[in-house]
């Protein structure tokens, strides 16, 4: 802990910095999202080269969260953390001077270390607060997802001005003042210090990968597959649509994309306080009853049909209008935001010697989401030439994810009564 420091202050302050860092963070590894269209035209990309390379970190920003949240359990967030986003920032820097695609696909994989220091923050939070606080904490951190509408609306002004290299130093130098300030204002979680003092023994390697093997946190994985995963793959996947299926322009249809984020990401605090104080199951009945009836009115694509009457034919039309169809979307992400800090509250309460390891495998699942949705959207596109198919996909899963929890909620439930008193 640092001198100037005091001990009651450690909690609040590393919940602070934690959340400020990981949307300085979030905010690297979407930078693609902007910068990509021009790279996209300066190197003549295909739509598969250019899809690879936005995507790319995404992909590797989900496979480093395990690991990284390993690290956290085994190192503390304090050190993991900083040298996390340091890596991201120098890989972020060197983008700027990459003049061919394989470069540039390099460089992403170190630009999506970004996205790993989300197992980070939740492992070193989640430490400085008691279970009944750890919802409403990991909540606030989450957060930190607005950093996706942070580049999507300043990205823009920085590569008009100056292109897109200065935006990749602008936001890798962001990095480095974050690691530092971070590094200076924060303390060692509790378990590190007691590690330190001599007062706890670091736990084998082995243990810590020994709660993968229960089904239970791959069903948490399957949650946040849809409540995170399906969140940025529509935060990417929606001004596609609005341009393909209501003829908005570029610019509208990005500010729309952005707004979604915004409230999808401020939410989830509020989810996390509904946690805490209702139950975490609760909000996740909530969050996939409301879901799965937002994404079947989704589903539906425009129909003409007669219906034949007592005086003979009616010809009818069925439609959602672009006014109600963002409605609905917001509707939808406002409850995807409470449902992703209802998964992260389950995991301290069910593994609490294994957030890092367990929070980083739910989250790299979710974030795969991100990058195996968008690739589905289009081939659903592509077989059934239905632009609502994408809601279509988001359905089923929910279904799974419902039936699913309800099955092992109610079995649990039944081992319960039958354990004697």
């Amino acid at each position: 802990m640092t001198a100037f420091q005091p001990a009651h202050s450690a909690p609040a302050r590393a919940l602070t910095m934690s959340t400020i860092a990981f949307t300085v963070c979030f905010a690297v590894w979407t930078i693609f999202s902007i910068i990509g269209v021009r790279i996209k035209d300066e190197l003549s990309l295909s739509e598969t080269e250019f899809g690879l390379l936005v995507g790319m970190p995404v992909l590797t920003g989900s496979l480093v969260r395990l690991a990284l949240g390993i690290w956290t359990d085994r190192y503390g967030g304090r050190l993991v953390y900083t040298i996390t986003m340091l890596a991201a920032a120098i890989a972020t820097f060197l983008l700027s001077f990459a003049h061919t695609y394989g470069q540039m696909l390099i460089a992403a994989l170190g630009v999506g270390l970004a996205g790993g220091s989300f197992a980070v923050g939740v492992a070193y939070v989640s430490r400085f607060y008691p279970q009944s606080r750890q919802g409403t904490a990991l909540g606030i951190f989450g957060v930190g997802n607005v950093g996706a509408a942070v580049t999507k609306f300043l990205a823009p002004f920085v590569l008009i001005a100056w292109g897109w290299e200065a935006v990749a130093q602008a936001w890798a130098l962001a990095l480095v003042i974050m690691a530092i300030v971070f590094w200076f204002t924060t303390a060692d979680d509790p378990v590190i210090r007691a590690q330190r003092a001599g007062q706890a023994v670091r736990r084998s390697l082995a243990s810590e990968f020994e709660p993968l093997r229960n089904l239970q946190v791959w069903r948490f994985a399957l949650y946040y597959f849809f409540v995170f995963g399906a969140f940025v793959a529509l935060s990417l996947w929606l001004p596609r649509y609005l341009i393909g299926v209501y003829g908005f322009d570029l610019a509208t249809a990005g500010m729309i994309g952005a707004a979604y984020s915004i409230p999808a990401s401020i939410f989830r605090a509020y989810g996390g306080a509904l946690s805490d104080r209702t139950g975490a199951r609760t909000i996740m009945y909530w969050t996939f009853a409301v879901s799965a009836v937002c994404t079947l009115i989704l589903s539906i694509p425009p129909t003409d049909y007669v219906v034949h009457g007592v005086n003979g034919p009616i010809a009818s039309h069925f439609e959602v209008g672009p006014t109600a169809f963002i409605a609905v979307v917001f509707v939808l992400g406002f409850f995807m935001s409470l449902g992703k800090a209802a998964v992260y509250k389950h995991i301290p309460v069910y593994y609490p010697q294994n957030v890092g390891a367990v929070g980083g495998l739910v989250g790299m699942i979710g974030g795969l989401g991100g990058f195996v949705l968008p690739l589905l959207f289009g081939f659903l596109n592509d077989l059934t030439g239905l632009w609502t198919s994408c809601f279509m996909a988001l359905f089923v899963i929910i279904a799974v994810s419902l039936a699913w929890m309800h099955y092992a909620i109610r079995r649990m439930e039944r081992q319960a009564r039958l354990q004697p008193a």
